[in-house]
């Protein structure tokens, strides 16, 4: 299947139960606290994912132009979030994606978007927008998994989805991977350029003709939250550090560690 077919597919991509009863429950109090619901829908990547649909399409003309949860509110009535959170309530649901643990999903989706916009903070990038890209970056891995359920299985048995080398095993496989659908659908969603430069070329920053920080700013959060999954020690998380990156950005190993920290000593 190609990339293109691929993007052509309908998805209906599950979000978390849980958050969704919640932001129902929330959106139906006679004075619904904004501030709640920009919390709720910023912890499940499905649902920032329908939010920056809505706000970017041409119904509201700006398009290209929302890059975060709270921008999106700032737009929408609340009745338009509402529709979107009880459609997501039809697909809500712990195993709906073959090959994919969804709750280990979601939780490494939360702590890629906590890292990069701390790091945004550091190289002086759009915190919103780097969470953002955080939070969705692997979105295309849940429509992977549901398009090609076969080729993903087998790919799975030797390199799991949150694998350091998952995005060279999927290119090699497919000659495309996450990223580059993740991005795909970005940009027929009319998504900023900036978020769907940033999905493109997370895997990859420098083949960008125009270098992209905000894709370096994932490709570290990513190799750092990845790193946590597989309990890599200190010396594996020095080896695999990418380098080349950190030196673009100026961070170093230890910058990026100590951003918005995980409990390494756990896996030391």
């Amino acid at each position: 299947m190609t990339l293109n077919e691929l993007l052509d597919r309908p998805f209906q991509l599950p979000s978390i139960p849980k958050v969704v009863a919640l932001l129902l429950v929330e959106l139906d109090r006679p004075e619904a606290d904004l501030r709640k619901i920009t919390q709720l829908i910023s912890t499940d990547p499905v649902l920032t994912t329908r939010l920056l649909q809505l706000a970017n399409s041409s119904f509201f003309k700006l398009s290209g132009r929302i890059h975060s949860v709270s921008e999106a509110l700032a737009l929408l009535d609340l009745a338009h979030v509402k529709t979107m959170a009880q459609a997501a309530a039809v697909n809500a649901s712990l195993k709906a994606v073959p090959g994919i643990h969804l709750q280990k999903f979601w939780d490494y989706s939360h702590d890629v978007a906590r890292v990069s916009r701390s790091l945004a903070g550091l190289v002086r990038q759009n915190q919103q927008a780097a969470f953002t890209c955080g939070m969705i970056h692997a979105i295309g891995e849940l429509a992977m998994h549901l398009a090609l359920p076969d080729a993903m299985s087998l790919l799975d048995a030797d390199v799991p989805p949150l694998d350091l080398r998952r995005a060279k095993a999927e290119r090699r496989l497919l000659g495309y991977g996450y990223a580059n659908v993740s991005a795909g659908f970005a940009s027929r969603w009319q998504f900023p350029q900036t978020l769907i430069d940033a999905l493109e070329h997370q895997y990859a920053p420098f083949d960008n003709h125009v270098y992209e920080p905000l894709a370096g700013v994932i490709h570290l959060a990513t190799w750092r939250a990845r790193g946590k999954e597989a309990k890599l020690t200190q010396r594996e998380l020095a080896v695999t550090f990418p380098d080349d990156v950190g030196v673009a950005l100026s961070l170093d190993i230890d910058m990026v560690l100590q951003q918005d920290p995980f409990d390494w000593a756990a896996h030391t």
